[in-house]
C-alpha cells in the first residue's frame, strides 16, 4: 500500500468516488442515533459528510493528503454546522490509534489490502469502538473478480464476509450482518447495460456490520 500511488490517482481527476454516500453506508448507517464516528480510509470525504450532515461528529481518517484536501475544500463549500463536525486526519489505518472514549461507530469502506494488512486494520477498528458501537465494512468481494464488475483485480486485496469475522473473532463484537450484496455499475463506467444491449452490470460487495456488545 502507497501512499503516493494513492496521491497520484487522486490528483489525476477531481473527485474520484463523486460526491454521494456509499449506498451501503446510507442503507445500514441512516436510522442510528448520531454521536462519534470514524471513517477509515475516508479518501475524499463522501461517507463523513453524509454523516455529518445526520448530527454525527466525524473524523475522516486518509494517508493520502491529495485526498484529504480536496476533502477539506469540499468541507469549506458546506453550512456551518455541518463543517464544524467533520475533522480531517492525515494517517494510516493500520496503525490506528484511538482516543479513550471511543468511537460510536466506525466505518471501513472499500479499504482494500493484503490480509495481514487488513486484519491489522479491522482489529483496530474494533479496538476503537466504544461500548454498544456500530462497525461497518464494506468492500470488494473475493468473487468480484469472476461474478462482477470493476474494482481490483488482484485477488490479494479482495476478501469475503468470512474473512472479515476471521480477521475479527475474539474481538468482542456480535454480528448484526455478514454478507455479499450487489452494486449496481453505471454504464459509464466502461461496463455494458441495458441502454446498449448488455445486461445490467453489477459488482459484488463484502458487507459486514457488527456491534460492540460491552
Amino acid at each position: 500500500m502507497d501512499s503516493r500511488a494513492w496521491d497520484e490517482r487522486y490528483a489525476a481527476s477531481e473527485l474520484v468516488w463523486g460526491t454521494e454516500p456509499n449506498r451501503w453506508v446510507v442503507r445500514e448507517l441512516a436510522g442510528l442515533t448520531p454521536g462519534r464516528a470514524l471513517d477509515l480510509a475516508a479518501g475524499e470525504g463522501r461517507n463523513s459528510i453524509w454523516l455529518a450532515a445526520l448530527g454525527w461528529e466525524v473524523t475522516g481518517l486518509d494517508f493520502s493528503t491529495v485526498a484529504l484536501g480536496r476533502a477539506e475544500r469540499l468541507t469549506a463549500s458546506l453550512p456551518d454546522e455541518v463543517a464544524d463536525r467533520l475533522t480531517w486526519r492525515h494517517g494510516d489505518a493500520r496503525g490506528l490509534e484511538a482516543p479513550p472514549e471511543g468511537y460510536d461507530l466506525v466505518v471501513v469502506a472499500y479499504l482494500q489490502l493484503p490480509a495481514e494488512d487488513r486484519r491489522a486494520a479491522l482489529r483496530g477498528a474494533a479496538a476503537a469502538l466504544a461500548p454498544g458501537g456500530t462497525l461497518l465494512v464494506v468492500g470488494h468481494d473475493s468473487t468480484n473478480l469472476t461474478e462482477g464488475v470493476g474494482g481490483p483485480q488482484d485477488p490479494a486485496v479482495l476478501f469475503t464476509p468470512e474473512d472479515v469475522l476471521a480477521d475479527l473473532a475474539g474481538a468482542g463484537l456480535r454480528t448484526v450482518r455478514a454478507e455479499r450484496v450487489r452494486r449496481p455499475v453505471a454504464a459509464d463506467a466502461g461496463h455494458r447495460g441495458p441502454a446498449d444491449g448488455g445486461a445490467a452490470a453489477e459488482a459484488v460487495d463484502a458487507l459486514v456490520r457488527l456491534e460492540r456488545t460491552a
